[in-house]
């Protein structure tokens, strides 16, 4: 899933708040966890599903979650996690938590049945939830002239809205007008519903890191030698922990069946028999040495 484009998204919404505040993202805002800190090593752990991820190899690639820096487990299927967001909100003012919630969707998820369900109840229980609205041009293959309708509505607006949110216990809603210059995915070919010269057309714009790179050219903070020794150390940086995340081992096959329940319920117990016993008899079919033992 890729962000070119739309970088400035992710990190002029987060700088705008608390630590603490709870982000239900979609699977656009790897943005939004690089700012919090979260390392490079857990990045590519998580796409590869090896024994470092905490996600113990469960989730697809680019699902990242992370309890500590309060960036709840990203799930694929669109808008579950706009009524999820606002079921959290409600309990921070429930709790008195002066925590608020931003939940990241994009213009085409707008259009699930969930969105909606979940504006109403944001309302009517008066969270303190910003729902942030990616519009991007596309619903994966669908433009926005089809898919959504709306007047276009990063930091200072998404600070606003923190700071009502948690004093007046209201629901904002910051729609982030941007373009998805990339594919929708590393599966996905734009090339198929739109042009190239438009996709071209957008990339000679000013997109986030080029008018950040340009601010910084002006203000005498950056030239063109630190940026090439930062691109030449930034690749070495990616690459290893590429490499290193490729030849670590997957989890221990038992973590199939564990964290789900408190207590393994005994069908779940006898799919892990089940399991066990088949290794044992055709193990030499399968893989084992790339799993944890």
């Amino acid at each position: 899933m890729t962000n070119y484009g739309e970088e400035g998204t992710h990190v002029g919404s987060i700088a705008a708040l608390n630590d603490t505040d709870l982000v239900f993202g979609q699977y656009r805002e790897a943005g939004v966890l690089m700012y919090r800190g979260y390392p490079l090593d857990l990045f590519m752990a998580q796409c590869y599903g090896n024994a470092l991820d905490p996600g113990k190899g469960r989730q697809m690639p680019v699902h990242y979650g992370c309890m500590e820096r309060n960036f709840v487990t990203i799930s694929s299927p669109l808008a579950t996690q706009i009524p999820q967001a606002v079921g959290a909100a409600y309990a921070f003012k429930r709790e008195n938590a002066d925590r608020a919630v931003i939940c990241y969707f994009g213009e085409g998820a707008a259009s699930e049945g969930d969105a909606h369900a979940a504006f109403n109840f944001s309302a009517t229980l008066e969270c303190p939830v910003i729902f942030f609205c990616r519009n991007n041009g596309y619903a994966i293959s669908t433009p926005t002239s089809e898919q959504y309708r709306g007047d276009g509505i990063v930091y200072n607006a998404t600070k606003e809205a923190r700071r009502r949110a948690v004093a007046e216990n209201q629901p904002f809603l910051v729609e982030a007008m941007t373009y998805r210059i990339g594919h929708h995915s590393t599966s996905d070919d734009s090339s198929a519903y739109r042009s190239v010269d438009e996709v071209n057309y957008w990339d000679k714009q000013d997109h986030p890191i080029s008018r950040l790179r340009h601010y910084m050219l002006h203000q005498g903070w950056w030239d063109d030698e630190q940026e090439k020794i930062w691109r030449k150390k930034s690749r070495k940086m990616v690459m290893e922990a590429f490499e290193e995340a490729e030849r670590k081992q997957k989890p221990k096959l038992e973590h199939m069946f564990t964290d789900v329940y408190s207590e393994m319920p005994v069908q779940l117990k006898k799919q892990e028999q089940s399991l066990m016993k088949h290794l044992k008899l055709y193990g030499e079919h399968y893989p084992l040495d790339s799993y944890e033992k």
